[in-house]
């Protein structure tokens, strides 16, 4: 049979495209290096430029003047270039390669083939939620890039001017997630209208036309700040104002009603996919990580039952509610727990050189959390690698007459030093590394590591009060209670009373933290399992290094290790400090 010639030109094409891959198989180990060199950095220059609200975030600031695309077509985009680098990326043979060449060809495989998973479960048609959204991140435009030039002024007017077309474009992905049965729940979507109108109401977009730094020359202030005005009275309020009203009327009447997100579409798997996206975990079933938070919370409330005994209490429970009625860890205004925050960072700060060896020493700053935000929790917002926007603790001072502070010293570790602010750092100043994989990460390894950190604050001997080291345990309670109720939502069907009331009698966190909280898990699937799942990783490899090294073990050089390759998958973080441990040993055997 003869075959046609349009099928003979494409198989000449397909067999042209096959010869670079072929050569580059068989090419020599440097050939292979470098094409994959080149690789990362031209998917490092393609994700900057498609993204440039993250270059921003990374110190890049050539697109300052763009915001994102959020459009259908966007994401389409974006899969479609994903199932490209993977392509490419799967053409080089790693054989030969140094460790960290493997681990960067590793990593990058990992993250395209969760990204095109997520795209096959339409997660980017739901994008917006109480937790967060165009909504919220936009408002932080002010506070997100630097405002130190005329350029950057300018900059910052354009992406103003740019906010209706985001809006315009989230909603279009709105609909089309309507369509598709893909609906947060209802009662959460609900309080995005106010998130709006409370981003109205404060207007944190006039904040750069207020007050100018001196590198502004005084004759371009005037046509600067009106400029800012016209944009934010012309473009971004309305925006708003629109946004807010198509959330209250055209969609937020359409969420789902059903709190497990295995009531959508994918139905179990969604879920499976969103524990191995969150925790880059697959070898945990929900009953598994269910039956782990369990035994977690067990033990660490025995640990808590010793100090309140300690303090004169018969159980937990009585212990509590003195703690409820006692004025010493009661905030007296919102002003007093950012204080908080900052006289514990102040203090671990010295005591660094303990637990490291290299410490980068990048600037940290503490904020309270913008009124709009009252349902947000505390958290690190990172700075540039060059230190110009320094790290940011955002603490959550709502409510703060119903808060406890009792919690504030573990946090404060945990956020930034030395949880992330310290690991975010670190990762920045890896300049050996890909560019991807010093700004990348996975909530698995970054929150584990901040729940770590706050042990090591126990270890170089803070948490002097009784009442603080139970918050710290208070802490990682909250932390092993989410084990339990993000899966009894999400697998085992928990109404949002039975989380409230297991939250409650677990006497982890306060209320207005329970109530958020509990919103935080259903909105977002699988992401509170990374804290404890990560946390109890790091310390297993700890203990088995203790137990292999002996008194050779040194605790600075652990830390380090952990985090001097840069945010791992789990898996392979273990991989990579078991060979660590490995090499120890055989080093403390020759040298014997």
């Amino acid at each position: 049979m003869k075959t046609p010639r349009s099928l003979t030109n494409l198989a000449c094409f397909l067999a042209m495209l096959a010869i670079p891959l072929a050569a580059q198989a068989a090419g020599s180990l440097a050939q292979r290096l470098a094409a994959q060199n080149a690789l990362f950095d031209e998917y490092y220059e393609t994700e900057l430029k498609t993204h440039p609200e993250m270059a921003t975030a990374y110190g890049d600031y050539r697109y300052n003047d763009q915001l994102n695309d959020y459009s259908l077509a966007g994401a389409d985009g974006e899969n479609q270039r994903n199932l490209a680098w993977l392509a490419r990326l799967k053409a080089i043979p790693v054989k030969g390669f140094a460790e960290q060449d493997r681990l960067s060809h590793e990593v990058l495989a990992r993250v395209l083939e969760q990204r095109i998973a997520n795209y096959g479960f339409k997660e980017y048609e739901m994008p917006v939620n109480q937790m967060g959204g165009p909504q919220t991140h936009l408002a932080d435009l002010p506070l997100s890039a630097p405002l130190d030039s005329v350029k950057h002024y300018e900059d910052y007017i354009a992406r103003l001017q740019q906010i209706p077309r985001v809006f315009t474009e989230t909603e279009a992905v709105l609909r089309a997630g309507k369509q598709d049965q893909l609906l947060p729940v209802r009662f959460l979507l609900e309080k995005v209208p106010a998130q709006c109108l409370g981003v109205i109401a404060a207007d944190p977009f006039l904040i750069p036309a207020k007050k100018f730094p001196a590198a502004i020359p005084p004759e371009e202030q005037p046509r600067l700040r009106n400029a800012i005005t016209a944009a934010v009275v012309k473009d971004v309020l309305p925006a708003y104002l629109e946004f807010a009203s198509f959330i209250a009327n055209e969609y937020a009447p359409y969420g789902r009603t059903t709190l497990a997100v295995t009531s959508l579409p994918g139905g179990e798997q969604r879920y499976i996919n969103d524990i191995r996206d969150r925790t880059t975990l697959s070898n945990l079933t929900p009953d598994q990580i269910h039956e782990v938070g369990l035994r977690e919370v067990t033990r660490i409330q025995a640990e808590m039952l010793v100090i309140a005994q300690r303090e004169g209490f018969q159980d937990l429970t009585a212990f509590r509610e003195s703690l409820k009625s006692n004025p010493r860890y009661r905030p007296a205004s919102a002003q007093a727990i950012v204080e908080d925050f900052r006289k514990y960072l102040a203090q671990m700060q010295p005591k660094l050189p303990e637990l490291f060896g290299f410490i980068p020493g990048l600037p940290l700053t503490v904020e309270p959390m913008p009124d709009f935000e009252p349902g947000n929790a505390t958290h690190y917002q990172s700075g540039t690698p060059d230190g110009t926007r320094p790290g940011r603790v955002v603490v959550a001072v709502a409510n703060f007459e119903q808060r406890s502070m009792i919690n504030d010293e573990a946090t404060a570790y945990h956020e930034g030093l030395p949880g992330h602010h310290m690991q975010l750092s670190v990762a920045q100043s890896l300049t050996t590394l890909p560019n991807f994989r010093r700004h990348g990460g996975n909530s698995g390894y970054i929150e584990g590591w901040a729940l770590y950190a706050e042990q090591l604050g126990k270890e170089i001997g803070f948490y002097q009060d009784p009442v603080s080291d139970y918050g710290r345990l208070s802490s990682e309670l909250f932390r092993a209670v989410r084990l339990v109720v993000d899966t009894g939502i999400h697998s085992k069907g928990w109404s949002r009373d039975q989380v409230v009331d297991f939250m409650r009698k677990s006497g982890a966190v306060d209320e207005p933290t329970i109530q958020s909280e509990t919103d935080r898990y259903i909105a977002w699937p699988g992401q509170a399992l990374a804290y404890k799942l990560g946390q109890l990783k790091i310390l297993e490899l700890r203990e088995q290094a203790r137990k292999e090294l002996g008194s050779r073990f040194d605790i600075r050089s652990f830390d380090d290790e952990i985090l001097n390759g840069g945010v791992l998958p789990l898996d392979l973080l273990e991989a990579r400090m078991n060979d660590w441990t490995r090499a120890q040993k055989h080093a403390k055997a020759a040298a014997n």
